[in-house]
């Protein structure tokens, strides 16, 4: 069983993810597109976790390799695969099934919390009605044809989405670890340019371990309901 993640940049890495799949008997393979774009079978692939980064989804210019990793994403979504989909991640997931991805009004860096969107349809996944989450985001999207919307914020109105039943797309970062979060302030810490959502690196990075340890155990959540994995309940 092979967990396949797709990698923009170095520094954007699996986080808490990486743990939770091996616990659970995955195998993990990836894509770095900053030095391969070389891509799995997907008959071989059991679930695949597309990570964010700084590009835009609309650099195909610049990355070409864009065109070919939104083709990736779309074949294992109408193969029925289970997709995560985090930050740029989330975006690729909304391009790649016919959405637009622009810029928000707003910058969101830091830690702000999404309103979970109330409802009574077991089927899709159900955050919680708030909750503080890391984001890094200065883009957003429309939702694809028949998403869901699951989550928003005050400052970006479509912060989480679900695709059928077996794909997921976040705007913003719940595989966040203090190791993670330093990796991300250390190359992008000239984003830090005081705004309304924008937050300094020593706000950023002042968070206490808990902090962490809930967007973790909503990430393991996240990932049980797309796989049928583990049995994680919600503290």
């Amino acid at each position: 069983m092979r967990a396949h993640y797709l990698q923009h940049v170095p520094f954007e890495g699996l986080g808490s993810i990486e743990p939770w799949l091996r616990e659970n008997g995955y195998e993990i393979t990836h894509t770095p597109f900053f030095e391969s774009v070389d891509l799995p079978d997907m008959d071989d692939t059991g679930l695949l976790i597309v990570m964010g980064g700084p590009m835009s989804v609309n650099d195909e210019a610049l990355f070409p390799w864009l065109r070919k990793e939104k083709q990736f994403i779309r074949s294992a979504i109408r193969s029925g695969k289970p997709v995560l989909g985090i930050c740029l991640g989330a975006q690729l997931i909304a391009a790649a099934m016919g959405a637009k991805v622009y810029p928000n009004s707003e910058k969101e860096i830091g830690w702000f919390p999404v309103q979970g969107i109330e409802t009574s349809d077991d089927s899709v996944f159900h955050f919680p009605s708030t909750v503080d989450v890391f984001h890094w985001h200065g883009e957003t999207f429309d939702l694809p044809l028949g998403a869901v919307r699951l989550a928003k914020s005050v400052a970006c109105e479509n912060q989480a989405f679900q695709l059928g039943q077996s794909v997921i797309g976040l705007q913003f970062h719940l595989e966040t670890t203090p190791e993670s979060a330093m990796d991300i302030v250390s190359h992008c810490r000239n984003e830090l340019v005081p705004a309304r959502f924008v937050q300094s690196e020593k706000t950023v990075m002042a968070v206490a371990p808990d902090q962490f340890e809930t967007i973790n155990s909503l990430m393991a959540e996240v990932l049980v309901f797309l796989t049928g994995k583990n049995i994680i309940k919600r503290k």
